[in-house]
């Protein structure tokens, strides 16, 4: 899992710093670029947004129980509606919330037999967002913040014994938890109305029914979409 953070920091680092070089090129010469750049950011920025996002998602379940631990990682869909509210009028700096599903899980192996499952999640995430404009144009956005969700769906499947069963059922001590938590960062890059951007999900919350054992939930996400 440190491994996984570190790549997705690098990621994000190289990301920021890349578009940096690229709006510091674009616009040196301009003066709007200066005022972009050291407080004239646009000033329709001081208004909320609202955004629409899809995108794949990487995840995998970290667990001390042999039977849930989902370490190779599984390919769902995000997709979801952002809304952010701005919080100063002299920064553009936001608080950002919304409605996302998410489709994580995982895969794995218990006694040489593979099993597979899907935790599909309502995911309501709080950050902070800065926006950084290079230029009329383009701009960075780099958010930290945390995340709650709840489990709506999904299904575990024991290929070794040839059964399904629902990940989040109570009665069964080899499944999940709905409810679910954690910290979120990453970096998006907005030009105009476009968007993309690379998070990261680090559940905190225990996910597994036994609390002598832990399973947390993490997972990266690129979406794309558009901010109105």
């Amino acid at each position: 899992m440190k491994k996984i953070i570190t790549l997705v920091a690098v990621a994000i680092l190289s990301t920021t710093a890349m578009f940096a070089q690229y709006g510091n090129a674009y616009g040196n010469s301009s003066s709007a670029h200066n005022d972009y750049q050291y407080g004239g950011y646009d000033y329709d920025s001081h208004s909320k947004y609202i955004g629409f996002r899809i995108g794949p998602a990487f995840s995998f379940v970290n667990s001390d129980d042999p039977m849930l631990d989902g370490s190779s990682t599984k390919t769902g869909l995000n997709l979801g509606v952002a809304v952010g509210l701005p919080l100063s009028d002299t920064l553009p700096l936001y608080f950002e919330t919304g409605l996302y599903y998410t489709a994580k899980g995982g895969n794995g192996k218990y006694l040489g037999s593979k099993f597979k499952y899907n935790l599909n999640y309502l995911e309501v995430p709080l950050v902070f967002k800065y926006r950084h404009y290079f230029d009329e144009h383009f701009a960075i956005h780099p958010f930290i913040g945390v995340y709650a969700a709840l489990g709506i769906s999904g299904q575990i499947k024991d290929f070794g014994n040839k059964e399904a069963y629902s990940s989040f059922s109570s009665d069964n001590d080899n499944s999940f938890k709905r409810t679910d938590a954690g910290l979120k960062f990453g970096c998006g890059v907005s030009y105009d109305m476009l968007y993309a951007e690379l998070g990261y999900d680090l559940g905190l919350s225990n996910i597994c029914h036994d609390n002598f054992e832990s399973s947390n939930n993490n997972c990266i996400v690129l979406n794309i979409g558009v901010n109105f």
